[in-house]
């Protein structure tokens, strides 16, 4: 009798350290693999980097239309509001829940959407909207630049949703650090702490925590590496713009809230939550572990399968099959 296997599983860490690879090696082994080796199913997937890019995209068709950018400082520069880090965390609170019911979105006008519910997930964060105070002229034309984009992805989701999740493992991808240098505990809304802050409860009280650890000057190294020019939209070939990659991703607090915990092993995150009419504090730890990839084990998956030698294969399957045993499977 096999034990449940995982449900939710975090993977979380800095840019290019091999999140994307690891996902796409883990969506190719076989349930019985999946199953054996790790205690998990085969994987559903959810990403935050979709909406990071859709919003450069808005940006674009914004200065376009002389209406300057609403998202980021300029087309390689950060956001103007950095609790946009917790905008991105609300938008994947929606994605998992849709997931998790099956939902199907249907609707006329897939870039229009998006625009709502960008503009929510900012209230949610504590944000003011920004789109929806657009001309209706430019609203519209702005949609059908994108609307393409914007089905695609929603096309993704339904796919997706549509499988159901029934033996399956739930893997949420995520990048948060801080600026290079800064002291610990990071200032919100930087670094995981944040992330976990507003994270839904049905995910913390679900998940694990798989954090991939690269050091930041690897992380800015194997981002300039996987770069290529036309890869923006894509998650395996985008690069991160260096002044981000500096002030946004410098150091990350993931260690930090390792040490903190009062359990080892566990990310501790305090919350206060609505109980009726009134608030009470919830804890939580996180069961998590780290996948050691200072010496590179993943870049190899970017080829194509039929590519992929059997010592690299057997490097990150023993590396995975550790950081699993961490977590009791």
């Amino acid at each position: 009798m096999h034990a449940k296997p995982l449900d939710t599983l975090l993977l979380f860490s800095l840019p290019a350290s091999g999140k994307s690879e690891m996902r796409r090696y883990l969506a190719s082994l076989t349930p019985e693999q999946c199953r054996d080796d790790f205690g998990m199913g085969p994987t559903a997937q959810l990403d935050d980097y979709p909406y990071v890019h859709l919003m450069h995209r808005m940006d674009d068709e914004l200065q376009a239309r002389g209406c300057g950018y609403r998202f980021y400082y300029g087309a390689t520069r950060p956001f103007q509001d950095e609790w946009t880090w917790a905008a991105l965390i609300e938008l994947l609170n929606e994605d998992y829940a849709n997931l998790r019911k099956g939902a199907h979105t249907d609707t006329p006008s897939a870039a229009q959407l998006l625009f709502d519910r960008l503009d929510e997930a900012r209230v949610r964060a504590g944000m003011l909207p920004v789109l929806d105070e657009l001309p209706h002229r430019i609203r519209k034309s702005m949609a059908e630049a994108l609307e393409a984009e914007c089905r695609a992805e929603l096309d993704t989701l339904n796919r997706q949703n549509a499988l159901g999740i029934e033996g399956k493992t739930i893997v949420i991808e995520a990048a948060r650090g801080g600026a290079n240098g800064s002291a610990f505990p990071l200032t919100p809304p930087h670094g995981y702490a944040t992330a976990f802050q507003h994270l839904s409860t049905d995910i913390l009280d679900r998940a694990s925590l798989m954090y991939i650890w690269v050091e930041p000057a690897q992380s800015r190294h194997k981002n300039i590496e996987r770069g290529k020019p036309d890869g923006q939209g894509s998650i395996l070939n985008h690069s991160v713009p260096m002044e981000v990659m500096l002030g946004q991703y410098g150091c990350d607090d993931m260690a930090y809230l390792l040490e903190q915990s009062d359990r080892p092993g566990t990310i501790r995150v305090d919350r206060l939550v609505a109980e009726g009419d009134r608030y009470s504090t919830r804890t939580w730890h996180i069961p998590a572990s780290r996948f050691d990839n200072r010496q590179d084990l993943t870049t190899f998956v970017r080829e194509p399968r039929e590519n992929w030698k059997a010592a690299d294969v057997a490097a990150i399957h023993g590396g995975l099959k550790e950081t699993f045993r961490n977590f009791g499977r």
